[in-house]
């Protein structure tokens, strides 16, 4: 783990985007920390999107309704939420950088919310950084029961349709693991994401180490992918993919594409 500020690198959100396209993130120790550090764990976290399991009382709150479920619609509040104390934790890892380089990621179109608004009021979401076919999942929060995991299922969904590959999450918590969550190596991890920032079709699956191939790929790399310039550019396309998915689809529509497993090449698991 090595600190931004030991190394001297300037971080703006162009340098940002280039450390995910490296599979690496940056964290910080608390949120009165103002330094930055850089993480590349040797096992990460994925959710595999063909393999996403929704427990059945999950589903049932879903189809009952009562919520409505928004994108990119208040970034501060989902960021506020995340980073607030909750039970059992009293600090986040989100300081006052890591605010401010993925308020200029949203801006620029490279960082998404998914909002779970009950009655007027938020009451639970996640944010994460896109880049090609990948997905970073950064953090979530709830304020009701289940509002975060619903808000993860919506993405599942809005990332299928979509046609993302990749849904990092990049540590298995016990919460994530009742969703199919995995670890994978390093070395798997970086396949995943060369896939996925190249446009081809190596999708990450979750039967044992597993991995599906197509012999599609595409033209972009991933040091183009990292290259993103604004709304105009690589962020405009992938915010494009991201909102493809209507926010008035159905529950039972957002179900049914969880559910779906890809046709997208051979399995070589």
């Amino acid at each position: 783990m090595t600190s931004i500020d030991d190394v001297m690198i300037e971080i703006t959100p162009q340098v940002l985007l280039k450390a995910y396209a490296c599979g690496i993130f940056p964290m910080a120790e608390s949120a009165e920390d103002n330094a930055l550090y850089w993480i590349e764990p040797e096992r990460r976290g994925i959710l595999p999107l063909d393999h996403v399991h929704v427990p059945k009382s999950l589903a049932r709150t879903i189809r009952r309704g009562g919520f409505e479920v928004k994108i990119d619609q208040n970034f501060e509040a989902v960021i506020e939420g995340c980073a607030a104390p909750r039970s059992g934790r009293r600090s986040t890892w989100i300081n006052g950088r890591i605010r401010g380089l993925y308020r200029e990621l949203f801006a620029l179109g490279h960082c998404h919310t998914v909002e779970v608004w009950q009655d007027g009021v938020l009451t639970g979401g996640l944010y994460g950084v896109h880049l090609g076919r990948a997905f970073f999942g950064e953090s979530m929060f709830s304020r009701a029961r289940d509002a975060s995991k619903i808000a993860l299922v919506y993405l599942v969904a809005r990332l299928k349709y979509g046609g993302f590959t990749l849904l990092d999450t990049q540590f298995v918590t016990g919460h994530l693991a009742r969703f199919g969550a995995i670890e994978v190596s390093r070395e798997e991890f970086q396949r995943f994401l060369e896939a996925a920032l190249a446009g081809g079709g190596l999708v990450a699956h979750g039967s044992g180490v597993g991995a599906s191939a197509a012999a599609s790929g595409g033209a972009s790399g991933a040091g183009a992918a990292a290259s993103a310039g604004g709304r105009g550019g690589a962020g405009a396309a992938g915010a494009a993919a991201f909102s493809l998915l209507s926010e008035d689809l159905a529950a039972a529509g957002v179900l049914q594409l969880v559910s779906q497993t890809s046709k997208t090449g051979c399995s070589t698991a």
